[in-house]
């Protein structure tokens, strides 16, 4: 059962980091294209800044979502670091735990935004199309940050301190 759970949040992690490359990916494109048709032939793009921004924000959402499974958040952890090992531990399995619950009201919150009719019915001036595509996408990004959550605190392992040259501390310890 272990493994499935572990294998289930790679594949979640690697979707995600598939949508991160093809998003910046759709976002050099366009904004190049909005550069080069601007510049040269003085026609520009008229949809390329509110696309290229729901493309960001979306990226960062999708990012931070990766981050979390790559326990790769930043933190400030100095003060983890004075205490005893196994305090260590019981403190970030409750900062974990807390942030589980937090995001748990995201997910809640975001789908009850998402789904009210005046917000179905928000459509994007410049493109025509709904704007719930795009705010679905933060949706989704709330869900897979709780999956990953989820996960951390299912499988929790011993906290692990990285110093400035990325070496992993077990405990803290150095």
């Amino acid at each position: 059962m272990i493994k499935l759970i572990e294998r289930l949040d790679r594949g979640v992690a690697r979707v995600e980091f598939t949508l991160l490359i093809a998003l910046i990916a759709a976002l050099t494109l366009i904004l190049s294209a909005q550069v080069i048709l601007r510049y040269l032939f003085n026609s520009p793009l008229f949809w390329a800044e509110e696309v290229a921004v729901q493309i960001l924000i979306s990226a960062t959402f999708i990012g931070v979502s990766y981050l979390t499974f790559a326990d790769s958040l930043v933190r400030v952890d100095f003060l983890i670091d004075q205490l005893p090992p196994a305090l260590q531990n019981t403190l970030v399995f409750l900062l974990r735990l807390i942030g589980l619950g937090v995001l748990a009201i995201f997910c809640y919150y975001a789908t009850d935004w998402i789904l009210r009719p005046e917000i179905k019915a928000d459509i994007s001036p410049t493109t025509g199309l709904p704007r719930w595509y795009n705010y679905s996408v933060l949706v989704g990004a709330f869900y897979c940050m709780t999956w990953h959550m989820l996960v951390k605190l299912a499988l929790f392992r011993p906290y692990q301190h990285q110093d400035a040259t990325g070496a992993t501390n077990v405990g803290g310890e150095a």
